[in-house]
């Protein structure tokens, strides 16, 4: 544990030190900007494609072509969800939630995208809509849909409780991708990454600035929507946490399955959709 108080005295200046003002780490006026409004005109066109259901305390993986739209839908009662994405050509490029966190804030929604790792560094899903962009930033300083956190996993779980659990996000993707890819299960599990927490409420506390939880907003119907850039591989697990308001990690929590939409846009509409080109970097990384 962090001590009580700080073990070294303030210097004299201290108060100068910490009155700096904030500077943006990335300022994002130059970055090109989503056609909400053009995304919408196309989605008006798109027609339901097909349904799966993901399983409470399990994951499911679906392939969404690109030019289309996927949809995460709360059914049942309140539930989180942890997203993970993939190239579907090329499953080493996936999602980035830190550089995504960088780039839009600690939490996401309609307008902002889901940006890939390096050295592809472009935009693999733009999301559309969201059905909880009322809930803005509570008292707590609690929001929706964040990329702050991981994903809960049987390794923190273990070096917390001392015992194994083998349903929580990590492992749940872990399954659903081997199964979907037919890839071993350690193989797959390598593929597996940071999340977008679809639906979870969470923040930093302001006393000790701990991850904190709280029970999501979300109820039946509620759903947030992307619009596929690039092919993609969409995995969604359930969390066992339910709506995140007690604990994860168990069996203990209520928990509902989640509904994954996917809306096909017409096939002449798609062909004129232009997928975001890697990065331009020469990746020379300043060597002779």
């Amino acid at each position: 544990m962090k001590p009580d108080a700080p073990r070294h005295p303030a210097p004299p200046d201290a108060e100068a030190r910490r009155g700096v003002r904030p500077v943006i780490c990335y300022p994002v006026d130059g970055l090109p900007q989503p056609d909400l409004a053009a995304l919408a005109r196309l989605r008006a066109q798109a027609a339901t494609r097909t349904a799966v259901e993901v399983p409470p305390r399990d994951a499911r993986c679906v392939e969404v072509p690109a030019g289309c739209f996927f949809r995460i839908v709360s059914v049942g009662g309140p539930q989180v969800g942890d997203l993970n994405l993939w190239n579907a050509n090329d499953l080493t490029e996936r999602f980035y939630s830190g550089k995504t966190r960088a780039l839009h804030g600690t939490h996401l929604s309609a307008g902002d995208r889901m940006w890939s790792v390096f050295p592809h560094m472009r935009p693999m899903a733009t999301i559309t809509e969201d059905t909880l962009d009322w809930y803005g930033f509570d008292e707590d300083g609690g929001s929706v849909h964040d990329v702050i956190g991981t994903r809960c996993d049987p390794y923190t779980g273990t070096l917390l409780s001392g015992s194994d659990y083998h349903y929580c996000c990590h492992s749940n993707l872990t399954r659903a991708l081997s199964e979907f890819t037919d890839l071993p299960l350690r193989k797959a599990e390598a593929h597996v990454h940071d999340v977008l927490n679809v639906f979870m409420c969470t923040g930093f506390t302001r006393d000790t600035h701990q991850y904190f939880m709280k029970a999501s907003p979300v109820r039946p119907g509620d759903y947030l929507e992307f619009f596929a850039e690039i092919d993609l591989v969409v995995g969604l697990s359930a969390c066992p946490g339910g709506d995140c308001g007690q604990e994860h990690t168990s069996d203990k929590a209520v928990c509902h399955p989640l509904l994954i939409e996917i809306f096909e846009t017409p096939e002449a509409l798609r062909e004129n959709h232009v997928q975001p080109e890697p990065s331009h970097y020469d990746r020379s990384h300043g060597a002779a």
